[in-house]
């Protein structure tokens, strides 16, 4: 059997759900051929006289599968230091919204950015984001809450696919926050009737998600939203219970979302209802630390009922000014609990079906796209440890 290329002498962490804890290999070997995986697995397994046009030797390095980043706000202008330091003095995300800032802060630099602006910005940070091992990215709009300007952030997100090696998957936020030029129906209907429809129609969008929580969007606001979403065939995420219990998990799960996110306020009815439908639960350590919530999410309860549970760096200019997905990792295993395997499925295994992506990425098995990442570690566990440190001795998106 002859590979485009061959990786020997590696330590595989496959993910693959069939084997235990993240799926251990050693010394393992992954052939590629045509951009997918070909083979995955032991050594001793590879068909008889495997050759490749290139042959790797890893030197007993840990291969995982890419890691994607399965939450991001990475397209917008300017920033809100100065949110964070009225924070450090004492005010809440809520009041220092209510006031103007938050969201609409960023809306108003988003809208008088050029697309050249928004794409270089957003490109520096996806770089930061690819150099420790990220081959697969979600960004959002929810930052123009216009017509045209959240239509703007994802033709920029679409042009970020196509100008750098990792995979894009765009999703329609424009039910973030109501705009300050526009009353709230209105706007719900602009949303509904055009917004989706058109973004739908230009082939932009992969997914719409809302913001369900006091300072946004209603439940039964966003079901509107989420039934629009259905009709023009596009699934729904939700960002779920982050600041109060709004029954935004159940939403999700009612809609079979792909994924309710932050989920710090969900009741055991949530957890339930996430439990019955294959909607992920996705934790943002990076907002939980920078807001210095208390509240945590239920993940004791949310592992006890089998709900699959993803990690992202939620990358934004206001709550997460997060750009490393490793940093991520640490945070969600000391702030919330999570053990170093649920870490490690969590951006990649777990994170691949929050895009409703796992039969493409997320594991190391025949037949998926060859989306690895090559580490310089001793231990899986390292990923998760260091604060600062990026082992990553090399990053191969579809087999290159």
């Amino acid at each position: 059997m002859r590979f485009d290329r061959l990786w020997r002498n590696a330590r595989l962490a496959t993910l693959v759900p069939q084997r235990p804890g993240i799926g251990m290999v050693e010394p393992g070997a992954v052939g590629v051929t045509g951009g997918r995986i070909a083979f995955a697995g032991a050594e001793a397994d590879l068909p008889a006289r495997a050759d490749a046009g290139e042959v790797f030797d890893l030197d007993g390095r840990l291969l995982t599968p890419g890691l994607i980043d399965c939450h991001t706000h990475l397209v917008f202008a300017g920033e809100r230091s100065g949110e964070f330091e009225l924070r450090l003095a004492g005010a809440d995300y809520q009041s220092i919204a209510q006031a103007g800032g938050g969201i609409l802060s960023t809306v108003r630099a988003t809208r008088a950015a050029t697309d050249e602006e928004l794409e270089a910005s957003a490109g520096e940070r996806l770089r930061v984001l690819m150099a420790e091992g990220v081959t697969t990215i979600e960004i959002k709009s929810g930052y123009g809450l216009d017509l045209a300007t959240e239509l703007r952030m994802l033709r920029v997100a679409r042009a970020l696919g196509r100008r750098y090696p990792l995979e894009v998957t765009t999703t329609l936020l424009a039910a973030h926050a109501v705009p300050p030029d526009c009353d709230r129906a209105s706007y719900l209907e602009l949303v509904i009737r055009r917004l989706i429809p058109q973004a739908t129609g230009a082939g932009l969008a992969d997914a719409v998600d809302g913001y369900c929580e006091h300072i946004a969007f209603s439940a039964d606001e966003i079901r509107r939203v989420f039934a629009a979403a259905r009709s023009a065939g596009l699934p729904v995420k939700l960002h779920a219970d982050q600041l109060s219990d709004s029954g935004g998990a159940a939403l999700a799960a009612e809609f079979h979302a792909l994924s309710a996110d932050h989920l710090e306020w969900t009741n055991d009815e949530g957890v339930a209802a996430l439990a019955r439908s294959p909607t992920v639960a996705v934790l943002l350590p990076g907002a939980f630390y920078s807001l210095r919530e208390r509240q945590q999410p239920r993940v004791a309860a949310l592992r006890r009922c089998g709900v699959r549970m993803a990690v992202a760096t939620d990358c934004n200019p206001g709550t997460s000014p997060l750009l490393s997905i490793l940093t991520a990792l640490n945070l969600a295993a000391v702030q919330f609990g999570l053990t170093v395997e649920e870490c490690l499925a969590a951006v990649t295994r777990e994170a691949a079906h929050a895009l409703g992506r796992a039969r493409e990425i997320g594991t190391l098995e025949a037949g998926k796209r060859a989306d690895f990442a090559i580490w310089d570690v001793e231990r899986a566990a390292e990923l998760v440890y260091w604060i600062g440190r990026n082992p990553l001795h090399k990053r191969i998106w579809r087999g290159d």
